[in-house]
């Protein structure tokens, strides 16, 4: 025998009540005569609290009263035969004028107690099931309506009351035994005392009427059909990524349920506990789906974790003062207040000092908690031996759930250092004795991204979402776009990793999307639904979104987003830029990026600074890390640069040559602007700084490669006419060069803590003297590397190879 009980939603509509008895009538016809325990349908609750409270208050319900009438009227017209409806709106009308009745008399005395409070709730069970019962007779005669009220006795606390559990099974077994070819259609959530006083039994009561049910009768199962498919791993309305679990133990399920999984209610499993009997979460509106069991002997898991559950909107509450050290019988005190004034304490810690306790409280009984600790503590706070109690609003509880964290290592780290990498500032951390569940207490402003962080973190077998937030549409931002479109599969099967482009700006407009932006049709949606670019709004809106794993991402050339680096990484958001002007200024402001991102422990990733796409900065570090020591660096990296001295052979005079580099796109509109060697300089005084040198801009000697003449210049039709008259001087440089079997190239150097921009010439002996096209090159002598440098070749320029270099760099900061 089985029990099913459905929830609000499962009997909310029509349709949904159809499904419900499909699915009854399939346990039907396996020749089962399963126990349906029944809620009120979606939403019925809230409308008769929020009607007693209004009539408390003096205020009209009647209007509520309708509605509600009309609702299960409506569902009885749709499903029922015109012949068999008489009969159930007769019924039906006799609660809802009892309801009525009772209502307008809390209206008249302006007063509403637990006791009757109870009993106007008790109409939304017992009008649902009365009016599901008689649907259900027109498919199978033996359906047959319970009013658990006359089975489950309890106590007299009213709104939460405790269950006769002996007498109860008593009379559940009688009740079955005299009706066992029937198909019991059974109240949940209602019961009654002694006196025959309607009771309910708590949030979530009617799962607990199916626990109750099902281990008086000792039932095969007990299914909770719901609107879930099962219990997920997270809360699927802040983790799109939650899943649902195949298998609970009774205490994994208890742990997460204890803290906010709303799937079913605690005190449900203890029953079906005590007696072994499955329950099994399922989802009405996917009947096929298996749905979570949850039991005594689960299968070994490789899951750390089975889930993170979270309880939104507490308060704590801290003690602390030296009258508390060694003080034994405190906590007694103070706990057993608590208890005795009915507020429930959801989290506790203490300091091993025993100088201080914290405790989480629902807000609602946050003030009265701290007033009764100054009534029952007066005089220690008088003598100063207590501080004043100390309220903190607006906090969550994350935790963390699963037998196997007892023997898994490093879980607390996994979870810690999520958090941390995230910007999520613990408040106070419980772990149990049991090692089931580390609980942590966190603003509740973060508690959406701390789940999608933690989740991230030890759901392994999931990707790892990235949040980049793109600063420059231009070609490098363009062509990054084109290649994250292009490899997002591939990314998420062989790196994990999912990247959501959250925020796009250049310098016109700017559009934002937590769900992540197209990149099938990015243009047009940021022209057509972008608003007015503002850089400060765009570092603005990107930390108000507080999104998990987020990334800064920087594709300009320009000062402007330098500034706001320092508060992106305050933000606990990691950068990653080809914007070389931020790590070429002064040092000190180099040294202040490395400093605030080390310290809010968040990426800092800059390697197309040097040369594009290729692994220099990367290359230096390895071997820095690794305890080798650099002793020279030499260097072309400038890719304008190398093809003009690639192609200045021959019969080529300078001019021509540097006019082709233009005409191809290599060259800035201005020649010099490359030929000066600034950019050069900017890129060799990176890699001194990185390689452990305090370089300012006016430490790296660069010596010209152009005439002063040519520098003079107004305009660039002057520089190239200027260029023209200087033929002879560059002639002569490249046939000395050639004379004595050599080429011309234009190196950066470093050594002897010294750096230096010069043209040199270089014979067949020289690893740059092979070097063709645009392409970069770097040779790092070390302690390793003394006899054979090691080399680092390539293209060294062009939106390809620099847009891939930042794509690298953005799966590095999701490696990590």
């Amino acid at each position: 025998m089985k029990v099913l009980k459905f929830g609000g939603t499962s009997v909310g509509s029509v349709n949904s009540i159809k499904t419900l008895l499909s699915i009854v009538k399939n346990e039907v016809d396996k020749g089962e005569k399963p126990v349906v325990v029944l809620s009120a349908m979606s939403g019925v609750t809230n409308l008769l609290i929020n009607m007693a409270e209004e009539a408390a208050k003096g205020n009209e319900f009647t209007a509520q009263l309708a509605e509600l009438e009309k609702r299960h009227f409506d569902a009885v017209k749709s499903l029922l035969d015109i012949q068999n409806q008489n009969p159930a709106f007769t019924r039906l009308k006799i609660h809802f004028n009892q309801l009525e009745e009772l209502l307008q008399g809390v209206l008249t005395l302006r007063e509403l107690t637990l006791k009757t409070r109870d009993l106007i709730l008790s109409y939304g069970e017992r009008c649902s099931t009365l009016m599901i019962s008689k649907i259900a007779a027109q498919h199978f005669a033996n359906a047959f309506f319970v009013d658990a009220a006359d089975v489950i006795k309890t106590d007299n606390t009213f709104g939460n009351a405790k269950v006769n559990t002996g007498l109860t099974e008593m009379l559940i077994r009688d009740l079955q035994q005299a009706n066992t070819d029937k198909v019991l259609f059974v109240t949940g959530f209602i019961a009654s005392n002694d006196a025959g006083q309607i009771t309910t039994l708590g949030r979530g009561g009617s799962d607990y009427t199916a626990a109750i049910f099902g281990a008086a009768l000792n039932a095969q199962e007990i299914q909770i059909w719901t609107d879930v498919n099962g219990m997920m791993t997270a809360d699927p309305r802040m983790v799109k990524k939650a899943f649902p679990l195949d298998e609970l133990t009774y205490t994994e399920a208890m742990e997460l349920s204890y803290f906010g999984a709303k799937v079913i209610y605690p005190p449900t499993m203890i029953p079906a506990f005590l007696k072994k009997i499955p329950i099994v979460i399922k989802n009405t509106f996917e009947p096929e789906f298996a749905g979570t069991v949850i039991k005594h002997d689960c299968k070994p898991s490789k899951l750390a974790i089975k889930g993170i559950s979270s309880i939104n909107n507490i308060s704590i509450l801290n003690l602390q003062g030296s009258g508390m050290v060694g003080k034994s019988g405190f906590s007694g005190r103070l706990f057993s207040l608590l208890a005795r004034e009915q507020i429930n304490v959801i989290l506790i810690t203490q300091s091993s000092s025993e100088h201080s306790i914290t405790f989480a409280v629902n807000p609602d009984d946050a003030n009265k908690a701290k007033l009764l600790i100054e009534q029952e503590f007066e005089l220690e706070l008088l003598a100063n031996k207590l501080d004043q109690v100390v309220i903190e609003q607006n906090l969550a509880i994350l935790a963390v759930v699963g037998e196997n964290m007892k023997q898994t290592p490093g879980v607390s780290g996994k979870l810690f250092h999520a958090l941390g990498r995230n910007g999520v500032n613990v408040r106070a951390i419980a772990q149990g004795s049991s090692e089931y569940n580390i609980s942590v207490i966190i603003s509740e402003y973060d508690l959406a991204k701390a789940l999608n962080a933690v989740h991230d973190a030890f759901f392994v077998d999931l990707y790892k979402t990235l949040h980049a937030f793109c600063l420059g549409t231009g070609n490098i931002g363009k062509t990054l776009f084109k290649q994250l479109n292009a490899h997002a599969e591939f990314l998420r099967k062989e790196n994990g990793i999912q990247v959501k482009i959250s925020g796009i700006s250049n310098t016109r407009q700017m559009v934002f999307s937590a769900d992540g932006i197209s990149l099938d049709d990015w243009e047009e949606t940021l022209q057509n639904n972008g608003e007015q670019a503002d850089l400060r709004g765009f570092i603005d809106r990107m930390k108000s979104m507080n999104l998990p794993n987020c990334v800064f991402i920087d594709n300009t050339a320009s000062p402007t987003p330098i500034a706001f680096y320092e508060e992106v990484f305050k933000s606990t958001i990691s950068v990653v830029t080809c914007n070389k002007i931020g790590n070429s200024g002064s040092f000190n402001q180099y040294k202040t990026f490395r400093d605030t991102a080390r310290q809010h422990g968040v990426d800092f990733f800059y390697e197309t600074n040097v040369g594009a796409g290729l692994p220099i900065i990367r290359t230096l570090k390895d071997l820095m890390n690794s305890g080798d020591r650099v002793q020279r660096i030499e260097a072309i990296l400038s890719g304008t640069i190398s093809f003009i001295f690639n192609h200045f052979k021959g019969d080529a005079n300078f001019h021509d040559v540097v006019k082709l580099a233009q005409e191809k796109g290599y060259t800035e509109p201005d020649p010099r602007d490359d030929l000066r060697g600034t950019d050069f300089m900017r890129k060799i005084l990176i890699l001194a700084r990185d390689a452990g040198h305090a370089f300012e801009a006016t430490d790296v000697n660069i010596e010209s490669i152009l005439p002063q003449a040519c520098l003079d210049a107004t305009t660039v039709e002057d520089f190239y006419a200027a260029l023209k008259s200087e033929d002879v001087y560059f002639t002569n440089l490249k046939e000395q060069a050639e004379a004595g079997k050599k080429v011309l190239r234009y190196i950066g150097m470093l050594e002897n803590g010294k750096a230096s921009i010069k043209l040199q010439m270089v014979d067949e002996n020289h690893p740059f003297y092979m070097l063709s096209g645009s392409d970069n090159i770097i040779s790092f002598t070390t302690d390793r590397y003394k006899e054979r440098p090691l080399v680092v070749k390539g293209p060294g320029a062009g939106a390809e190879v620099t847009a891939a270099g930042v794509f690298a760099d953005l799966i590095n900061v999701g490696a990590n």
